[in-house]
C-alpha cells in the first residue's frame, strides 16, 4: 500500500521519446514515477493526467519541464504552447492549458533544461554556485543558463542547440539531422545524429571513434558557454551522457580547444564540466519545484 502523504507535487519531464511523470513530497523527496511514451498529443497528455488523478486530494500542483520551443511569455494568450517543434504532430499544442483542463490542478511550465537546472541548483551538482548551465544531449540539444538568480533568455529561452559548430574532419560527408540548419550543434551531436552515424550508443565499445567525434562537438558547446558567461558549472545531461568515459573525453577536448588561452588545469575542468547529481530525476524534480514555488508564492 502506498504511504499516505498529505501534500504531494507532480512533475513531468516531457521529452520527445517519453513523458516521465514523478510524484514528490513537500521536501522534494521522490515518491514514485511513471513513464508515458510520447505518441499523439491528446493521448499522451490524457495518460499523464490519468496517472496524477490517482493522487486526488493529495496532489497540490503540477509542473512540466518540456521540450520546445515553448511560448513562455506570461503576457501572451499562447503562454505554455509548443511552437515550431521538430516533433511531428506537436506543433502549436497548448500543453499548459490542456493539462490544467485535464487535471484541474494549477500547472506551471518551463523548458526541460531549465527544469533540470533548477533542480540541480537547489539540490544537486550546481548547489551553492553563482552561475551554471545545464545542457541536455538527447533526441535534441538544449541549454538552460542561470546567472545568479537570472535565467538567460526570459521571457523566452535560449536555443543553444542551434548554434553553429565546426565540423569534425570525419564528418565532411555527413548530412546534419537538423531540418533547419546544416552545421548546428543539434544536427551533429544529438543522440539522433549520433545514432545516424554510429548506431545505438549502448552497442558501441568505449574505444569506438564515434565517442571522440561526439566529444569534439560537446567540447565546442562547453567552450562557447564558458567563454561567453565564465560559468562556475556546466552540467551535461541526457541519455547519451550516460556512456562510460564520455564526460572525461569532453573535459580533455575542452581543455585542448581552449588552446592555453585561459589557465584551465585538468582538476578545474573536472569541477567545471560534470554530469547531473540527480540523474534521471532532475527534470521531474525541477518540474515539481516549479509547481511548489507557484503554490508558495501565492
Amino acid at each position: 500500500m502506498r504511504q499516505q502523504i498529505s501534500m504531494l507535487y507532480g512533475g513531468i519531464d516531457a521529452g520527445g521519446t517519453s513523458f516521465k511523470c514523478g510524484v514528490f513530497d513537500d521536501a522534494l523527496r521522490h515518491v514514485e514515477s511513471f513513464r508515458v511514451p510520447t505518441t499523439a498529443p491528446q493521448e499522451t497528455l490524457e495518460t499523464c493526467a490519468d496517472y496524477f488523478s490517482r493522487f486526488d486530494g493529495q496532489m497540490k500542483t503540477l509542473g512540466i519541464a518540456s521540450f520546445g520551443p515553448l511560448n513562455l511569455d506570461l503576457d501572451s494568450r499562447e503562454y505554455g504552447m509548443l511552437l515550431d517543434t521538430p516533433k511531428p504532430d506537436w506543433q502549436r499544442v497548448p500543453v499548459l492549458t490542456t493539462l490544467e483542463r485535464l487535471t484541474g490542478l494549477p500547472v506551471s511550465i518551463d523548458t526541460d533544461v531549465n527544469g533540470a537546472l533548477l533542480a540541480e541548483c537547489e539540490l544537486g551538482a550546481a548547489k551553492g554556485v553563482r552561475s551554471a548551465a545545464y545542457v541536455t544531449v538527447g533526441t535534441g540539444i538544449g541549454a538552460g543558463i542561470r546567472l545568479s538568480d537570472h535565467w538567460v533568455g526570459q521571457p523566452s529561452h535560449p536555443e543553444f542547440g542551434h548554434i553553429t559548430v565546426q565540423r569534425h574532419a570525419d564528418d565532411a560527408g555527413f548530412k546534419s539531422v537538423c531540418r533547419f540548419h546544416d552545421d548546428c550543434l543539434e544536427g551533429f551531436a544529438s543522440a539522433k545524429a549520433f545514432e545516424a552515424r554510429f548506431g545505438q550508443a549502448e552497442t558501441l565499445s568505449t574505444d569506438h571513434p564515434g565517442w571522440e567525434i561526439e566529444a569534439w562537438y560537446l567540447a565546442q558547446a562547453c567552450r562557447s558557454l564558458y567563454l561567453s558567461f565564465r560559468l562556475d558549472r556546466i552540467i551535461l545531461g541526457g541519455g547519451l551522457m550516460q556512456a562510460d568515459g564520455l564526460i572525461d573525453r569532453v573535459r580533455r577536448e575542452f581543455v585542448r580547444q581552449l588552446g592555453g588561452y585561459l589557465d584551465m588545469p585538468t582538476d578545474q575542468a573536472n569541477r567545471l564540466i560534470v554530469v547531473p547529481e540527480l540523474g534521471d530525476l532532475a527534470g521531474m524534480t525541477g518540474a515539481a519545484l516549479l509547481g511548489r514555488r507557484r503554490l508558495r508564492s501565492g
